[in-house]
């Protein structure tokens, strides 16, 4: 039994009555408690155990259901009407809800679980004959115990802390490359060409490097190279040859600056360096 407008916390339940594995009862079930889906109380039941949650003490005149459909009982209150077997706490945390620990507000947030624990017991040791040899010498199945980290939640758990209204923004340790070019033009057999250059030449000086060559416009690219979050954009593009630089925008920085070709990787280290400071 619960207050309306809390939910059960299954664990906690199970835990209440010996670990038991709980399941949603049948309509036989049901009948033979006593019970009347939708219209559930305790009142008036003697063949089922019943775990209250403490919520039933904090308030009164309670409506609760009279366990026959269509009806239910008004001006409700724990003693007087409700006999349990046990008052505990069952109920699912809430964000406002009251920390057991040290009284204040509890505070609900998002959260990705990356890994797990789990007990096996000695399911599978007896199965396979695993034992051990306890102090008196007597042969006994192995506890287990399993655990995992997924490498794929790994990574959401980053991109939900690095993003914005745009799309990810890589940390550089692990950003998948260093520097995303983006050739803007590329019917121009010059900027092409430019373009095409400064991929080999970053890549030979070891940059891990991404090259958008294809025939999109400019705001289609800029806006999948934010999307996919590498840490330096590069654009190249018939203004920035005549200018003799090439544009260089970090991912997380809204402004962006033209930097002389021949100073375009002192450029990036600092921006990739600036980029490992973020974190």
């Amino acid at each position: 039994m619960i207050r309306g407008d809390l939910a059960v916390n299954e664990t906690k339940l199970s835990n209440q009555i010996g670990g038991l594995e709980l399941h949603p009862a049948t309509d036989e079930e049901l009948k033979a408690a006593g019970l009347v889906a939708g219209y559930a109380s305790p009142i008036g039941v003697s063949n089922a155990r019943i775990i209250a949650d403490d919520s039933i003490q904090t308030g009164n005149n309670f409506v609760v259901g009279a366990n026959e459909p269509g009806y239910h009982y008004t001006n409700a209150n724990y003693p007087r009407d409700l006999a349990v077997e046990k008052v505990a706490d069952i109920a699912l945390a809430q964000d406002g809800s009251t920390c057991r620990q040290c009284g204040a507000k509890l505070t609900s947030t998002r959260g990705i679980e990356a890994g797990h624990v789990f007990k096996l017991g000695t399911k599978y040791s007896e199965t396979v004959g695993a034992t051990f040899l306890n102090r008196e010498g007597k042969a006994q199945p192995l506890i287990m115990g399993c655990y995992g980290i997924g490498s794929g939640r790994l990574l959401a758990c980053v991109i939900e802390q690095n993003y914005d209204e745009y799309g990810i923004i890589w940390p550089v340790s692990i950003a998948p490359f260093q520097v995303h070019i983006v050739s803007i033009g590329t019917n121009n057999p010059e900027v092409l060409a430019a373009s095409e250059t400064l991929y080999e030449r970053l890549t030979q000086e070891g940059y891990e490097v991404m090259y958008d060559d294809r025939d999109e416009s400019p705001g289609v690219k800029f806006n999948d190279a934010d999307l996919l979050g590498i840490p330096v954009r590069l654009a190249v593009s018939r203004r920035t040859l005549k200018n003799g630089t090439f544009e260089l925008k970090a991912r997380w920085e809204q402004d962006r600056q033209y930097v002389p070709q021949d100073e375009i990787e002192a450029a990036i280290d600092q921006a990739l360096q600036d980029g490992m400071s973020r974190i």
